[in-house]
């Protein structure tokens, strides 16, 4: 997973949601969740006027939150994200929806600002009313712990965890004519993940200067070259929401007609694939990272539709997890893609080792083969042999702990 970094940008070991200026963060425990030491509840707040941009979860089925925050994003300003982890809000009615609009409410209060300026978020068990108790007393205790210091960070990266092992946080620097601008973000997500225009829940900032409709067009970019590439079970949240906020207090003005927007774009481009690569990598039970590339397809929806295809297939991640260059599974799902297929002019490699060729399995060495997907990384190539298109989904392995994790957790 190493990235390439330009010359231009600047990964910042220690830098995070806060890295941005004048963005404050915190975490807290308010015993959404039963362990203690698991933070559940958290703020990002920022302390001048910002515009906003969000994309949300396309399953039909979606959490109250995410109907708020669709109602709510329409204005292009954002100030604040309020979000808990151990409850989902989803599936719960009316009262839910009232609900959300009272995390709002009371997040509105305590910060001073309008409640259609604040983004609520929620993630975790489906189907139960969220502990309206609970929920306003982290909600105060998280508006009073505000800070921009990377303990704060960590704190908010914390909060938003369920099943993830690991959080999920990065901040970059872009230079440009002079001047820098910041741009920060956190994710979580390890289950239920195969997002379409948006992913579990990813929260971004930045310190440029740049209006809701250029935001929400750059979101949608990365978006598409990052979330969207990304498969861990094939299963779709009811609440995912990737969000950002923009305030401007860098001094760096981010518009269509100027050269910023390049060095945005590829900023933004850049923390969001760093993100959903790490929720693969933090994927339930997960040893392996997968990169399916589908080359010589008719168009792109058909080299994207049978790349997911093949990372979305049981068989095909449980012969990653055994290191199996079982390459039956993978031509196989290529053939139920429901796309159409040359196999005579079909190819695959796996490790840029070839193991099919034209119909027929190829002449390899299996037992380098299988000695080389015992690291961590595993590539894979299928040539399709009816266009110009290709394009890269990226998944992970299915293994016997991803079994156990969600045999025990409750919906």
């Amino acid at each position: 997973m190493k990235e390439h970094v330009p010359e231009y940008l600047q990964e910042l070991p220690s830098g995070g949601i806060v890295t941005p200026k004048e963005f404050q963060a915190s975490g807290t425990y308010c015993g959404i969740k039963t362990a203690k030491e698991r933070l559940d509840l958290g703020i990002i707040f920022s302390k001048i006027p910002a515009t906003g941009a969000a994309l949300f979860t396309t399953n039909k089925i979606c959490a109250a939150p995410v109907l708020l925050g669709r109602k709510n994003i329409r204005g292009g300003k954002l100030r604040a994200v309020v979000v808990n982890s151990g409850n989902a809000n989803a599936c719960t009615g009316e009262r839910g929806y009232k609900d959300a609009e009272e995390m709002a409410s009371i997040t509105s209060k305590l910060l001073a600002i309008p409640p259609e300026e604040i983004l609520v978020s929620s993630t975790g068990i489906i189907g139960k009313h969220l502990p309206m108790d609970k929920i306003s007393s982290g909600i105060q205790q998280a508006s009073a712990s505000l800070g921009n210091t990377p303990a704060h960070g960590r704190s908010i990266t914390q909060a938003i965890m369920t099943t993830d092992i690991r959080p999920k946080s990065i901040a970059i620097k872009i230079k440009t004519q002079g001047k820098e601008m910041f741009i920060g973000g956190i994710s979580k997500g390890a289950g239920m993940i195969s997002p379409n225009i948006a992913t579990m829940l990813c929260f971004l900032t930045t310190d440029a200067k740049i209006s809701a409709d250029l935001l929400h067009t750059c979101l949608v970019h990365s978006a598409e070259q990052s979330f969207n590439r990304i498969t861990i079970d094939g299963h779709m949240s009811t609440n995912d929401t990737a969000a950002i906020m923009a305030n401007g207090a860098s001094g760096v003005e981010v518009t269509s007609e100027g050269a910023e927007l390049s060095l945005f774009q590829k900023g933004l481009d850049y923390v969001a694939g760093w993100l959903a690569k790490a929720i693969i990598l933090d994927g339930e039970g997960a040893t392996k990272f997968i990169q399916i590339l589908v080359t010589g397809a008719k168009s792109l929806n058909d080299a994207t539709k049978t790349a997911r295809t093949i990372g979305d297939s049981p068989l095909v991640k449980t012969a990653m997890h055994g290191s199996d260059p079982n390459w039956g599974r993978i031509v196989s799902a290529a053939g139920y893609a429901g796309v159409e297929l040359d196999e005579a002019n079909t190819t695959l490699h796996i490790n840029d080792v070839l193991v099919y060729e034209k119909g027929m399995p190829a002449s390899f060495d299996y037992a380098a083969l299988k000695t080389s997907m015992q690291a961590r990384d595993i590539f894979i190539k299928l040539q399709i042999g009816t266009g110009d298109y290709s394009d890269t989904i990226w998944t992970c392995d299915l293994s016997k702990e991803y079994v156990s994790i969600n045999a025990d957790y409750h919906t």
